[in-house]
């Protein structure tokens, strides 16, 4: 990116100046953007005008305080203010009728230029005697130094309508604008040289405040006020989604993994299989595409660099039951905290269902594994091959000073076809850890699935990979109500996946070779609990399938028999024992949310309410109000351009169908952060200081501050605030 800051006064052209540099720039494909500051439109007062130009798409709309170069257009507004932020080894153009060595003491460390565009505007009659305009000539100079070519300057002169005399000026300061450039590598490097405050460019300007303070005939002032992006309110792992995709927007990868690090232990998984209702309720679907914030968190979990400390240790010890992304994140979240853990697990390795339920190609097991080496790294003791009944978690509960119980939703739903072959019929969880083992092959067989969810859809699809004939999916409601990704159930049909909607199996008999499954046409009803319209039987519409084998997976509850009944525990009419510290259910077990990233915030409340019980202190933020949260029509979508979603490469069907290799290969850089609108938040696009027609309102460093004295409460700023940080209130 090129970034250019022209200093004027009204009537040069300053302004036009920065448009006609990005127009050459524009016709060669490029974005760019050139706009002023406005506050000041008299003529002959001083201006600046901004232009930038990238290969890339341009998303940033500051103004621009570190340029890479510099144009100044009036002599008189040389001074060491001109040169406050711009970068080392810069070019500074200077439109004045001396040679650039005089100016190469005065600003060491940069590259000089200048041309007498003033003597050339009045020579081609530009402009007027007392008001030259020098935008062309210094156009000129502009495109020599910047090695553009004559060609493209004249291109962008035809193409604004600024012919004649002006491609003529342009031409004469290509050719007579002289330069001068440090002559060593370390007449490059900017020294540190204060800036005095300079005095007024006209006799008697001071720089003082006007004495009449305006501020008094308003009624009402404007505040800034940061509030919640729809993202941040929805994520059901609590993430600062709006934080960290700001963070990758600037390139700071480690700064957008240690804002992820806060809240959940696994980005790189999430950004793999998170159902991601963020992009769900993006506010940009009104513009043209969600934010693709599930690869943008991969991104910043596979290629961010941030260490997890731990506090000191406390003497407290705590149990935790279930090593799924419930009971990982509560371990995490408490070991941070200071509170020694042991992690107890049923199976042979640590991940529960992340483990066992989902795929290699849509979770590698070395992310897995990488992801669950952070929480270990963060010493914790756990045991594997441990199941803990009624009767161990009376004994875990008088031997540490919690227990949290997250073990999930391990009630399996069944379907009752008549079928007593458990190898015919299966529940689709049990096929998928074995199918993760690779300890089942399904060659040439009609697999039939029942169920909508991301159980079916991977079971589906794990038998296409496992050598079946066919796969359909039969699910009772339309595409519409399936729970399953989105992204899932799309590439399953890619892939050959067979689906049946508004179908019911209800029962099948043995056949020749395998099983003919009755089926049963539904039509949806009325809505039930879940929201969803209920599908409802349709009489005489029955039909066979074939099938050598089903595999079920319509859902799971939790088991809650392990939970004792009260401080007395019993098993039938036997005494086990009797309760001495607090038992926490966690998770799905607990919330029957059904995802990862619900489960991974529900272990991290678990381990904020634990906290609180001990100490009293409360880490956990409230609830955000829904009048707090920005929506679309809250925001000036008008003002942000349009810019397509990126969705990263994916493995062609034919290809990906036989292999256990990652499908979804993830994006390839930072694009996708930078069309974050930042809803809600400010992000110092500064619209609201450039537009300011009092200039009582100023950014100093990341502080913005209204000089309320002189503040006439026009409302300028509040209506071009994109964002909606800016608000009215009465006086």
């Amino acid at each position: 990116m090129i970034e250019i800051r022209i200093h004027g006064r009204g009537g040069q052209g300053g302004v036009t100046l920065a448009k006609l540099i990005g127009t050459t720039r524009y016709l060669l494909g490029e974005s760019v953007q050139a706009f002023g500051v406005y506050a000041a439109e008299r003529s002959g007062a001083p201006l600046q005008a901004f232009c930038r130009c990238d290969t890339q798409p341009i998303v940033n709309r500051n103004m621009i305080y570190e340029p890479d170069h510099i144009v100044v257009l009036d002599p008189t507004l040389i001074g060491p203010a001109i040169t406050t932020g711009l970068k080392p080894g810069g070019w500074i153009l200077i439109n004045i009728d001396q040679p650039p060595e005089v100016f190469v003491e005065k600003y060491p460390g940069y590259r000089i230029a200048t041309i007498d565009a003033t003597a050339i505007a009045r020579k081609y009659k530009l402009g007027t005697v007392s008001v030259p305009i020098v935008n062309t000539a210094l156009l000129g100079a502009v495109a020599k130094i910047l090695d553009f070519t004559l060609d493209q300057v004249n291109g962008a002169l035809e193409h604004i309508g600024f012919v004649g005399a002006n491609i003529d000026a342009a031409e004469e300061a290509y050719q007579l604008v002289k330069t001068a450039q440090p002559t060593t590598e370390a007449d490059f490097v900017h020294p540190e040289v204060p800036h005095p405050r300079i005095p007024g460019l006209v006799e008697g300007n001071t720089g003082i405040l006007p004495r009449i303070k305006t501020g008094d005939w308003a009624t009402q002032q404007p505040h800034r006020e940061n509030k919640v992006a729809p993202c941040n309110h929805i994520c059901p792992a609590g993430n600062n989604v709006q934080g960290f995709l700001e963070r990758l927007a600037k390139e700071d990868v480690d700064g957008a993994l240690e804002i992820l690090l806060d809240t959940t232990p696994f980005p790189s998984i999430c950004g793999r299989v998170c159902p991601a209702p963020c992009m769900e309720v993006c506010n940009r679907i009104q513009l043209d595409e969600g934010v693709n914030v599930r690869d943008m968190e991969r991104y910043a979990g596979d290629h961010g660099n941030a260490k997890v400390t731990p506090a000191s240790d406390r003497k407290e010890h705590l149990a935790v039951i279930g090593s799924g992304p419930a009971g990982l994140s509560a371990v995490y979240q408490l070991r941070k905290l200071g509170y020694q853990v042991t992690l107890f697990e049923g199976g042979k390795e640590l991940g529960g269902l992340l483990r066992t339920g989902i795929p290699p190609y849509r979770l590698p097991r070395d992310v897995l594994d990488a992801e669950i080496q952070r929480i270990l790294d963060l010493e914790v003791t756990f045991t594997t091959n441990h199941r803990v009944d009624k009767a161990g978690l009376v004994d875990l509960a008088n031997g540490f000073d919690a227990v949290l119980v997250a073990t999930g939703l391990q009630e399996l739903r069944d379907l009752r076809l008549g079928i007593d072959d458990d190898q015919a019929i299966m529940q689709g969880i049990d096929f998928l850890d074995l199918a993760n083992t690779k300890d089942i092959r399904v060659d040439d067989e009609d697999v039939v699935v029942v169920g909508g969810g991301n159980t079916a859809f991977d079971a589906a699809r794990s038998s296409l990979r496992l050598g079946a004939k066919s796969v359909r999916v039969v699910y009772r409601r339309t595409i519409e109500e399936m729970p399953a990704i989105a992204e899932e159930i799309d590439q399953g049909i890619e892939e050959g996946l067979q689906i049946d909607y508004l179908t019911l199996p209800i029962s099948a008999t043995p056949a020749e070779n395998g099983y003919s499954i009755t089926c049963r046409k539904m039509e949806l009803g009325e809505p039930d609990e879940s929201g969803r319209r209920r599908p409802v039987e349709i009489e005489g519409s029955d039909f066979e399938i074939h099938a050598d084998r089903v595999l079920l997976a319509l859902g799971q509850s939790p088991e809650v028999s392990i939970f004792p009944e009260g401080t007395e525990v019993h098993e039938g009419d036997s005494l086990i024992g009797t309760l001495q510290t607090p038992v926490f259910a966690v998770g799905d077990l607990a919330t029957n949310d059904g995802t990862v990233t619900a489960a991974i915030g529900s272990g991290r409340r678990a381990a904020f309410h634990i906290h609180h019980t001990f100490t009293g202190e409360q880490l956990l933020a409230p609830p955000h109000e829904e009048s707090d949260v920005v929506g679309a029509d809250l925001m000036s979508m008008h003002l942000f351009e349009k810019n397509g979603r990126h969705d990263g490469y994916t493995i062609p069907a034919e290809e990906r169908r036989f292999t256990y290799d990652e499908v979804h290969q993830g994006l390839p850089d930072l694009d996708e952060a930078r069309r974050c609108l930042s809803c809600g938040v400010c992000n110092e696009c500064d619209k609201c200081v450039t537009y300011c027609p009092e200039g009582v309102l100023k950014r100093v460093g990341h502080e913005f501050h209204f000089d309320y004295s002189y503040c006439k409460g026009c409302g300028v700023c509040v209506a071009e605030c994109p964002r909606n940080v800016i608000y009215m209130s009465q006086i």
